[in-house]
């Protein structure tokens, strides 16, 4: 008996270490990958950085990169600028409602119909990027075109798309920020005398701000890296932003538009704005 017993508690022992092991080697195959990306972007990218210069080619204005005239030009400050003008407006248009999304559906909802909108949430969160980009270009463009003005085409669309594809993660996040505070939190304010909204806003939110804001970031990470449903809709012109009704063309768009046929000093130019944007 006690050796089998003992024999059985070495078996386990050894299948735990061997468990660890593998857990172990994912999370080094994981970090390697990341780093083997990192180097490789900014060893492909750093060459075009120093033959065009860092100045010049953050802050040029002229992307042309087959101008047989003055000779290409790689600046990439409209891109630059697309990018953070679109994810700002998706941010400030996406973020206010996911949280009022979020708010109502962990604290104020009834149940059958908080479920049904989780379920639509979900939903939202698995559509792939290019039926974003479809849907903006045959209702959403045609919309802007007849309703507002301009070409329909534009950061405005970019923007409407992104604010709706960030939804789900900022939904998600801070719902389960909200739901993580623990009880006593509220049972204490309750027992002050506040009242269920007070209590929510004042002591709920506020312990949960740290996850809630990782939301926000996640979100705007998805939002400045998007790339197929902002090709669709956005115009692609590469020139300064204006109005937002103009067209325009953003880091990582001009990356997919231009890496099939990019040789030499273009195509270490597209690796260097991924460096950027990576950065």
């Amino acid at each position: 008996m006690e050796r089998t017993a003992g024999k059985s508690l070495r078996t386990r022992r050894a299948m735990e270490q061997a468990i660890h092991l593998i857990f172990l080697l994912c999370g080094i195959v994981a970090v390697g990958f990341v780093l083997c990306i990192s180097v490789y972007l900014v060893i492909s990218g750093l060459p075009a950085i120093r033959e065009i210069g860092l100045t010049k080619f953050l802050f040029g204005k002229v992307w042309a990169p087959t101008n047989a005239t003055t000779g290409p030009q790689f600046g990439i400050l409209p891109f630059l600028l697309t990018s953070v003008y679109g994810t700002a407006g998706a941010q400030l248009l996406g973020v206010p409602v996911g949280l009022m999304t979020a708010i109502f559906l962990a604290k104020a909802a009834p149940p059958r119909l908080a479920a049904v909108i989780r379920t639509a949430v979900q939903l939202l969160a698995g559509i792939p990027s290019v039926v974003y980009g479809f849907f903006g270009l045959v209702l959403l463009v045609q919309f802007i075109r007849s309703s507002i003005g301009g070409n329909g085409l534009s950061m405005l669309a970019a923007i409407i798309i992104l604010s709706i594809m960030i939804l789900p993660t900022v939904i998600t996040i801070t719902m389960d920020a909200i739901n993580a505070v623990p009880r006593e939190y509220r049972e204490g304010a309750l027992a002050l005398g506040a009242t269920p909204m007070h209590t929510l806003f004042s002591v709920v939110l506020p312990a949960a701000k740290k996850t809630i804001l990782a939301g926000v970031v996640l979100g705007m990470g998805r939002a400045i890296g998007e790339t197929m449903a902002v090709m669709l809709v956005s115009g692609n012109r590469p020139t300064m932003p204006g109005s937002v009704l103009d067209p325009i063309r953003t880091m990582t768009s001009n990356i997919a538009l231009e890496m099939s046929y990019a040789s030499g000093l273009h195509q270490e130019a597209l690796f260097a704005t991924g460096v950027i944007l990576f950065i």
